[in-house]
């Protein structure tokens, strides 16, 4: 199951709205491997069962993600592992699309093939996360990213702020954007800053996949017509009703950049899954800065918003901290 995470996260920039999915088959004497295709492309399995061939028979079969048992733009999965004679399925996580949903593995049991789900479930779940939350809700998985000097600004009393933080850590947020199939940012941050919200300065490593294309630009309100960041989307209104339209179009993972008011909208309406704060070495001093969330923040101790920090990455000078919701 570790080699076939580790096929799933070489395809995870290529397969949205399909889910990142890894395979192996694994005969006893050599391990055969397969990923997710781009769209319309064959699903990990199918690879799998293709790189193995008539060696599959008898062999046992680990995917991160319960197979398909229904007919989309590709034939069922289910039963091209069935016909060639699969021995046994180990699966990660079930799918919790309702056209998936313990379908496959019913039907692995129905065709007397031997069934084990959960192995390295967590594992798999965290590296499927937007696709499952896509899959159960509707929505998109929401990343905030946020990057400001150790005491929490983002800008100079006279509005400029770049560069706040170093190459490194802007290539990861390039990292981010190339994960995410839409990024959204407020007029404002168009107007005073002009990001053009490309993947430029980000190579993914060795042996996965690149993505092809731009992640969907997405604009709250209205961009200048000149803007780098045409062509994009501008949307108004509640920003669950911006969710439910995004998810709806495919955006599986949406990255929101900015700036503090937009990040504050969606910290305070308890809709970011993922936070990505970038921390430069560097203080302002003083009170007069912009904070990385625009507004009223908590008038009491007890009222502080309180995560889990799930990771902490050095970025050359700066650190990435990772948090998520309680």
């Amino acid at each position: 199951m570790d080699l076939a995470l580790e096929a799933a996260r070489s395809c995870r920039l290529v397969t949205s709205p399909n889910p990142w999915v890894g395979c192996v088959i694994d005969t006893g004497e050599n391990q055969f491997l397969g990923s997710t295709s781009p769209p319309g492309g064959n699903h990990a399995e199918v690879n799998a069962l293709e790189a193995a061939g008539s060696r599959a028979e008898g062999a046992d079969l680990y995917t991160t993600l319960e197979p398909c048992d229904h007919q989309g733009r590709t034939g069922p999965c289910t039963e091209a592992i069935v016909a060639a004679g699969v021995a046994r399925v180990v699966i990660a996580v079930e799918d919790p699309d309702p056209a998936v949903s313990g379908r496959g593995i019913a039907a692995f049991r129905e065709a007397g093939i031997e069934v084990e789900v959960g192995v390295r479930a967590d594992e798999a779940a965290d590296l499927l996360a937007p696709y499952l939350k896509h899959r159960r809700t509707g929505l998109p998985w929401v990343v905030l990213k946020l990057a400001a000097t150790l005491d929490g600004r983002i800008a100079a009393p006279d509005a400029s702020s770049r560069w706040i933080t170093g190459p490194e850590a802007r290539a990861d947020v390039h990292r981010l954007r190339a994960e995410s199939d839409a990024v959204l940012v407020g007029a404002g941050t168009v107007r005073a800053d002009d990001p053009a919200l490309t993947v430029r300065d980000w190579q993914p490593p060795s042996g996965v996949a690149p993505r092809a294309g731009q992640p969907l630009r997405v604009v709250l309100g209205t961009a200048p017509p000149d803007a780098q960041v045409h062509p994009a989307l501008e949307m108004d209104g509640p920003l669950e009703q911006v969710l439910g339209d995004l998810g709806e179009r495919g955006v599986v993972q949406l990255l929101v950049e900015g700036g503090a008011a937009t990040a504050a909208a969606f910290h305070r309406a308890g809709l970011v899954d993922h936070y990505a704060v970038y921390l430069a070495p560097a203080l302002f001093g003083g009170d007069d800065g912009r904070p990385m969330l625009a507004g009223p923040g908590a008038s009491t101790i007890d009222d502080l918003w309180r995560g889990q920090i799930t990771e902490v990455v050095r970025l050359g000078p700066d650190l990435r901290i990772d948090l998520r919701p309680e």
